[in-house]
């Protein structure tokens, strides 16, 4: 029955995109719509920085379809244009831009012009046909002008993730997009010819605006890049420390969770945050930050899934056939549909320890990058305190090549609470997925996680010595 399933969900897919990559039909459309902007380990590749900051600069506006009243997305701007591209890279380029319009209009084609339209930042991923990922970086707003008129979308394609940096950028071309499109070449070609800093650098670029003369425009990545792809204000504000913790615990175990908005910005930004809280692992299903109208019945799916769905559609959801599925409401802070055992899935222990690191300093002014960091860190605490030990468990041949020792693995923790989750955890794709990457390394990873199990390791031998001490 499930292969049933699953298979009208692909041929519902290839009517629906058929341009978005050649290939398998199966591989291109679980990969083109699942995975999130990754932290640095296990994911998005480490940017060092020096490569280019973007591939395309694109505007996605209304057009008329036919004589009726719907509207299509269309490309009606797009630098750099490409030429004596050889005929697959033409081809690569033609399906990658064909599927690019309806994730910056995922609203459907029901449009009117409008005197006003507050504008939204949004992002979505594709996959490329050699696995490699494609991060679109929206804004969307009102052109310059008077009277009623169509929004239109800036979208910058980019393979990096770095949200904050490129609204940033975005910022900028919609100042300059009040002037004129003319306006925006200079400063995009700029900031094509600069290299990608590297964490905790800035690049600077000069640019001239008509009537203001020239600018100097700063971009500084911040010193820790494992979280400078997400912003977990939206998620706060929508939810309690509690709802995200369940939220949490749905992920965890691969489960169906929906999230529910008026605005393309707050789905965005919220599923992104709720899937950064799996770092180190990383969401390898179905991932839709915003789904398009015409992929509504992605919510029926058997498979595990985390999207977001507009407000506009929360009817057409709940009247899906859907089985074990959590379905948050952002609008008013509430689930709408659970399995029910949420807050059983996490050891009792370690769940009051998240709640405690998330309550304290809540009151305090923080810039982005702490909060990202207050937030996260308990999260990552988790799994330093549940899965922390994995490389030890990890036996190597002559060769080089590494066996992970699952039972023993799990049979190490004296917790028993943190051991039956554990026995749950390493049979899911995240952790399976991060186990093999490390089967293949000598030694763990350097990076945040690695750090943050050295510190806990650290403590457990000042703790034991000062015991000893004591006794």
């Amino acid at each position: 029955m499930e292969g049933q399933v699953v298979g009208r969900m692909l041929r519902l897919f290839r009517n629906r995109l058929p341009r978005l990559r050649a290939g398998s039909l199966q591989d291109n459309l679980r990969d083109a719509v699942k995975e999130p902007e990754r932290a640095q380990e296990h994911c998005l590749p480490p940017f060092a920085g020096g490569q280019h900051f973007f591939e395309y600069l694109l505007v996605v506006s209304l057009k008329k379809k036919g004589s009726g009243a719907d509207y299509e997305p269309t490309i009606t701007y797009q630098f750099p244009k490409r030429e004596n591209l050889l005929r697959g890279q033409q081809e690569e380029e033609e399906r990658l831009l064909g599927a690019i319009p309806l994730f910056c209009f995922p609203d459907g084609n029901e449009w009117a012009p409008l005197t006003e339209y507050p504008r939204e930042t949004f992002s979505f991923v594709l996959t490329n046909v050699d696995g490699s990922r494609k991060i679109g970086y929206c804004r969307r707003l009102l052109p310059a002008g008077r009277g009623p008129r169509l929004p239109k979308v800036y979208c910058i394609i980019s393979c990096i993730g770095c949200f904050g940096l490129f609204s940033k950028i975005l910022d900028e071309v919609e100042k300059r997009h009040q002037i004129s499109m003319a306006v925006i070449y200079p400063f995009m070609q700029g900031l094509r010819e600069a290299a990608f800093p590297a964490p905790g650098k800035t690049v600077t670029l000069k640019s001239f605006i008509p009537d203001s003369g020239t600018e100097f425009i700063s971009l500084t990545r911040p010193l820790d890049s494992h979280l400078e792809h997400v912003d977990f204000s939206s998620l706060l504000r929508c939810l309690r420390f509690e709802q995200i913790l369940q939220i949490f615990a749905s992920a965890v175990l691969e489960r169906r969770i929906i999230f529910l908005a008026e605005g393309l910005s707050t789905l965005s930004q919220c599923i992104h945050a709720a899937a950064a809280l799996l770092y180190p692992f990383s969401w390898a299903h179905t991932y839709i930050p915003v789904v398009p109208e015409r992929l509504l019945d992605t919510v029926c799916c058997p498979t595990p899934f985390m999207v977001g769905v507009q407000m506009r559609f929360q009817q057409q959801v709940m009247d899906s056939p859907m089985e074990e599925v959590l379905l948050v409401n952002l609008c008013e802070g509430t689930f709408l549909m659970s399995v029910g055992d949420e807050k059983d899935i996490l050891p009792p222990k370690l769940q009051d320890d998240i709640l405690d690191s998330l309550g304290q300093g809540t009151n305090e002014p923080q810039t982005s990058e702490q909060l990202n960091e207050h937030v996260s860190g308990p999260f990552v605490q988790f799994f330093v305190k549940t899965v922390g030990h994995y490389a030890s468990y990890i036996k190597r041949e002559a060769n080089g090549q590494g066996h992970f020792q699952e039972r023993a693995f799990y049979k190490a923790l004296t917790s028993k609470a943190n051991r039956r989750f554990v026995k749950k955890f390493v049979k899911t794709q995240l952790f399976s997925l991060f186990i093999q990457e490390a089967e293949k390394s000598r030694n763990p990873p350097a990076g945040y996680f690695q750090q943050k199990i050295l510190e806990y390791e650290e403590q457990k031998k000042q703790k034991k010595s000062r015991e000893k001490t004591v006794k």
